[in-house]
Parts: structure tokens; sequence; C-alpha cells
């Protein structure tokens, strides 16, 4: 017997609004040295609108240069500041190469940097803030792209791009230009005395994507007065990527109190832990990894490098988590 017109129509809706739900959520994935493993270079990752817009966040030394096939379509790149562990001073030959404890790093990306050679093959805009857009932009002009593809987002501003609304705000953390950026008797007479190049201000970023999902990604930080202020008063981020590596930025128990205390999202991604977080792809005992989970109230996944997780627009796992 047919089945009533109501019928048929609920039986649709029930076949495809799972579909529907699972294409509203927002992807991340890992792309770390070594697959299925958070290993201490670790700081890549691919983010990937609903709409198919995808945004690659401080490519760092664990992605394979331009040609690294897991990076796909990209049409952002996101740099956070300018150490080589975030724009990409050397990086690797290929995944799985060595230990994921000491991964191999040894292609060099100078003078231009892995974000630069990757924007330049992909065809993708550069956002940053302070003075890192003149800089970005010199480097794609010298190499025959468009200076107009590094786009300025100060703090306070934003740009959209393919949909997604790019918005820096504050990360303390030191973010001195290499001088071998630049080269020739300038960079060698810099290096002598023991100087830095000026670029501005490090940032971390707010990402707002076509689903309303809104993403906090810490760059590297200590704590700030705005992971309260600007990050969960204003822009009321639901998903946060936080450093954890210390020394440096935030070790575990600061970036615990940044989550549970400041930002407060429903989600927290570990970035930036500086040893080997995950042994087989499972948690190491011992590592700082582990006691950032012990202490953390907030939902936390551990990002492991060629898995996507999918999040839906509370920053909740809906998938591969």
């Amino acid at each position: 017997m047919a089945q009533p017109h109501a019928a048929r129509i609920a039986l649709a809706l029930g076949l495809a609004l799972p579909a529907l739900a699972l294409a509203q959520n927002v992807k991340i994935t890992p792309l770390g040295t070594h697959d299925g493993e958070f290993c201490p270079q670790d700081r890549a990752l691919v983010i990937e609108d609903p709409n198919g817009t995808r945004i690659l966040y401080d490519p760092g030394r664990s992605v394979a240069g331009a040609n690294d096939p897991r990076l796909g379509k990209i049409d952002v790149v996101l740099v956070t500041h300018m150490h080589g562990d975030h724009a990409g001073n050397t990086h690797i030959k290929d995944v799985n190469v060595g230990e994921c404890g000491k991964p191999e790093t040894p292609v060099s990306a100078m003078p231009n940097s892995s974000a630069v050679n990757i924007a330049l093959a992909k065809k993708a805009k550069i956002v940053t803030g302070s003075e890192m857009q003149a800089f970005f932009a010199a480097k794609l002009r010298a190499n025959g792209g468009q200076a107009t593809d590094s786009l300025l987002a100060r703090f306070g501003g934003s740009q959209t791009v393919g949909g997604v609304k790019i918005a820096t705000v504050t990360a303390m953390h030191s973010n001195g230009l290499d001088p071998d950026y630049i080269g020739g008797p300038t960079a060698e007479a810099m290096k002598a005395n023991g100087f830095a190049g000026y670029v501005g201000d490090a940032t971390g970023y707010v990402l707002k994507f076509s689903n309303g999902l809104v993403v906090y990604l810490s760059g590297d930080t200590g704590i700030t007065r705005d992971q309260e202020t600007v990050v969960r008063g204003y822009y009321k981020a639901k998903l946060a990527v936080m450093n954890i590596g210390d020394g440096f930025t935030t070790g575990p128990a600061e970036a615990t109190y940044v989550i549970d205390d400041l930002v407060k999202p429903n989600t927290v991604i570990p970035s930036h832990a500086n040893e080997a977080g995950t042994q087989g792809g499972k948690v190491r005992a011992g590592s700082k990894t582990e006691a950032f989970l012990k202490q953390v109230k907030t939902t936390a996944v551990v990002p492991l490098s060629g898995k996507t997780m999918e999040f839906d627009e509370n920053g909740k796992c809906a998938a591969g988590c």
C-alpha cells in the first residue's frame, strides 16, 4: 500500500537531515610529522568550513612543503608569528620519517617560509595582523605572486574570506624576524649584533564559520585579560586550540586556567606540546599532554595527525574524536 503523503515527506526528511547536519560541521585535520600521533613540531591544522573554504593554520615544520598531498585545496593561510615552527623556516621531507619524539625537518624554506611557498602554490590569501602583512606582501610580490593576497586584520578588525570571518586577538609572545628571511649583508650584520627584524606583535585568531561556530586559535601566548574579555566576552568562542608547551608559552596548568576560567569553550584541542604527546596513538604517560588532560575540566580532544575531527556550531565534537 502506498504511504500517505505526510509519511513520505517525513521519511524523505528523515533520510536527508543526517546528511545535512553532517555537512554543517566544521572539519579540522591536524597535519603533523607522523600519522596518528601528536609530536613535538605539530602545529599545523587544516580547518574546513561547511561551504568548502579551507584554512591552513600555522604550517610550521610539519607540512612537507607546498606539494604535501595532505594539503589539497587551500584558500587561506594564517600565521600567528614569524618563529620557524609556525611560519615554517624548515620542514619535513615526508611524513613518518624519523621518530615522533625527534622529527627530522631537513628541508629549508628560506628565505620565503613554508607559509609563502604554500600560498603561492595554492593561490591562497595570507591573513595576518600587525606588521606581518607588509612582510608577506613583499615576499609574494618578489616571487611572482600578488602583494594584494596578503591581507591585514589588526586587533579589533577582521577580514572575511570565503564566508569565514577572521579576526586577530592578543597573543603575549615574541615575534622577531630571523635575519635569514632578509639575506645579504644586512642579514649578516643583524646576526653579528644579535638583532631580529621587527614585524609587529604576535597574534592569535578568532574565526567565525558559516555554521555559526566560533573558534579561538591561541597561537603562542601566555595568560591575557583578552582571553576573557575579548575571546569569551565579545566573540563567545565555543572551540579553542590552546598551546600547552610551557617555557615558551603557557604550560598545562596555565593553559587549564585559560580554558576553564577565562575562555570557557565547550571543547579544547591542545597544541604546541614541544614533546611527544602520544605513542602509538595513545597519550604518553608523564607527558605535558597527559598533565593537561588530567587538569582541564573542559572536554579535550588530542589532535592526532591525519585524523579529521568534526565540530558543530556549539563547538562539540560530532565525529572523529
